[in-house]
């Protein structure tokens, strides 16, 4: 009986060669924000604004949030099909975050083999540990520019895009449409996005769930999200423009994650300090729950800009499947809530003031009243 690989690749046009890129996203929170000072350099290598023009069919007016960017001399390695030319960039975002953005070319003839490109390991070590060391030296750079920089590098938002250079064509040279190519190979492309070696060990639910938001604009483009990694087929003269849409949900879920621990600080102390004696004043403890309600609105304001790109109805859909996907309204219901939380604790803390203030002036007035009798009372004698 052959086995579930080899029905698919004989029911469907067989694809001569896959070639492309794997670009590996990092998104870190370094810091609780950045001066809006402009960066002219970084690591030798001048800093420019990040500017890109949608391809696809949109409005006149668009507007894309544009961060500062730096690319890198490329790196010379080894990985799990021979010599590579690494490329990297990094993107600055005014918000207290970078981004990483890592490309490694390939040349495969199934898709399957890209399977091997996650968790990515060269000959002298790991592309993380690399990564890691490349954020921690950023940092460093910018430690002029950053705001209440954190101690050290938090755990990083990591994404994966497999890149496929469109037109798919057969040995022929005939194309093979990016949709109906998928429709052959969801499960290949399943076990992809989910890193699983043996493609007959996934169920079809499980294959379903893992390619079921997926968008096509012409026949030779598509692009399929799931949680921790997707596939983009494309033009590689279009592929930026996804790329960078994928960044900023990475960015904005590494940036939620980042003031959902902040909040999660900020409640236990005040859960802290008002179950037992307090260590601080009341005083002290409303001013830093004032300030956290003023971060947090700043925070949601700036986090809501920098994804300001729904001039292109295309990038705006694929933004919906990625939001959908990272449970980015989860991650704002849940911080609105903790928020809320925080507000009716200051609330709280407030009347309880004002209610102290009031016993005070109370007890000021009685005094007063009784001195003024004593004095009466003295003045008749």
């Amino acid at each position: 009986m052959p086995t579930i690989t080899a029905q698919l690749h004989s029911s469907s046009p067989k694809v001569a060669r896959y070639t492309g890129e794997v670009v590996y996203i990092y998104g870190f929170d370094v810091a609780y924000d950045m001066t809006r000072e402009p960066i002219r350099e970084l690591f030798g290598q001048p800093v420019a604004q990040f500017v890109m023009d949608a391809s696809k069919r949109s409005p006149k007016q668009l507007f894309f949030f544009k961060p500062q960017m730096v690319r890198l001399p490329p790196l010379e390695r080894i990985g799990p099909l021979g010599p590579v030319r690494v490329e990297r960039s990094i993107k600055l975002l005014p918000v207290g975050a970078i981004s990483i953005t890592v490309r490694v070319p390939f040349s495969v003839e199934h898709v399957e083999d890209l399977v091997a490109f996650h968790d990515l390991q060269f000959n002298n070590g790991s592309l993380h540990q690399e990564v890691r060391r490349l954020a921690e030296e950023t940092v460093a750079g910018l430690k002029a520019h950053c705001i209440r920089p954190h101690p050290q590098v938090i755990e990083e938002e990591a994404y994966t895009v497999f890149c496929i250079n469109s037109p798919l064509l057969t040995a022929e040279g005939v194309k093979v449409s990016a949709e109906n190519w998928f429709q052959a190979h969801r499960r290949p492309v399943a076990a992809l996005l989910t890193q699983e070696q043996d493609i007959e060990r996934l169920s079809k639910q499980e294959s379903d769930e893992s390619t079921g938001r997926y968008l096509s604009y012409y026949e030779d483009d598509l692009v399929v999200v799931d949680w921790d990694a997707a596939l983009l087929i494309d033009e590689p003269r279009d592929f930026d423009e996804t790329l960078y849409i994928m960044e900023l949900a990475n960015l904005q879920l590494a940036e939620l994650e980042a003031y959902d621990r902040l909040l999660d600080d900020a409640l236990e102390r005040s859960y802290r300090d008002l179950g037992e004696r307090p260590l601080r004043s009341r005083g002290d403890i409303l001013r830093e729950l004032r300030e956290l309600r003023i971060d947090m609105a700043r925070f949601s304001d700036e986090l809501s800009n920098i994804t300001k790109f729904f001039g292109d109805w295309h990038l705006a859909r694929i933004y919906e499947k990625l939001s959908a996907r990272f449970h980015l309204t989860e991650w704002h219901r849940t911080i609105d809530g903790k928020l809320k939380t925080l507000d009716d604790l200051y609330q709280l803390l407030k009347h309880d003031q004002n209610n102290r203030l009031m016993v005070w002036l109370e007890v000021t007035i009685v005094l007063l009243f009784i001195i003024d009798l004593v004095i009466l009372v003295m003045g008749l004698k």
